[in-house]
């Protein structure tokens, strides 16, 4: 406990030196962010409450912790936040289509050997529970793509008021090009350096590579990494979208009223 203290205590003098107040806010923001997760999670276990409902509530309270509180409210902040909640409907129902079709919800058969003594009857529904933890995994990713790619075509339009809608659009989907590689591969190695104990443990299981690959555990990391990039990619035109028609609109009516 002392440990973690002392780390979360170094972070928070660290985010305060570097980005000052706005690193603060971070901070905070983190906390908050854990504190809607806790909830959620304790919700979704209730009998009468929709797992993929609460994951859109939580998706929705985490976007707004992490644009608004940290880079209050603003056109930028406005559009990322579209942006994101339109990706992660989208995203909703192709993985819960998804999870159902693939089979990889429940418990794998490397679990049951720790789980037989307990019931499996709770109850829950597992394929929503499934389709909930993709999405929670992919909604700080798409988050930042959004802010990333607003950000710098509110500044691009600032110095270029003359730019058509198209011609913003264009630029925000360069943007979301220079930054797909990166955050592809931040998503992908995230989710690979959680679960480098589990590769381990394949190899002490004597796993060939085609048991590997056919294993529920496996397929279900796989599947919240691939969609993971996908809404990466998803989120690049819609915020490319959403940003140039605010701006050029939010012009129009300035011109307008003058």
């Amino acid at each position: 406990m002392n440990t973690l203290v002392w780390l979360a205590a170094i972070l928070f003098l660290l985010m305060i030196g570097i980005g000052g107040k706005k690193g603060a806010r971070s901070f905070f923001a983190i906390m908050l962010n854990f504190g809607v997760l806790i909830i959620i999670l304790f919700m979704m276990l209730g009998r009468d409450n929709d797992p993929v409902i609460l994951t859109i509530i939580a998706s929705t309270l985490i976007s707004c912790i992490t644009l608004f509180f940290i880079n209050k409210v603003n056109i930028t902040t406005k559009t990322a936040f579209v942006s994101t909640v339109i990706t992660i409907v989208l995203l909703i129902f192709f993985i819960v289509f998804l999870t159902d079709r693939s089979m990889i919800q429940g418990f794998s058969e490397e679990e049951m050997g720790e789980l037989y003594v307990f019931t499996m009857h709770i109850g829950v529904d597992f394929v929503k529970i499934a389709a909930s933890v993709i999405i929670m995994s992919t909604i700080g990713a798409i988050t930042d793509v959004a802010i990333s790619i607003s950000s710098p075509m509110r500044e691009i339009f600032y110095h270029n008021p003359s730019m058509s809608r198209k011609e913003l659009f264009v630029s925000g989907l360069s943007i979301g090009r220079d930054i797909l590689g990166t955050n592809t591969n931040t998503v992908f190695f995230a989710f690979m350096g959680g679960y480098l104990a589990l590769l381990i443990w394949y190899k002490d299981l004597a796993y060939s590579l085609g048991e590997i690959i056919n294993s529920k555990v496996f397929a279900e990391e796989m599947i919240g990494i691939l969609c993971a990039g996908m809404g990466v990619a998803i989120v690049i035109p819609i915020t490319s979208w959403v940003t140039a028609l605010a701006l050029v609109r939010t012009k129009k009516k300035r011109e307008a009223s003058q």
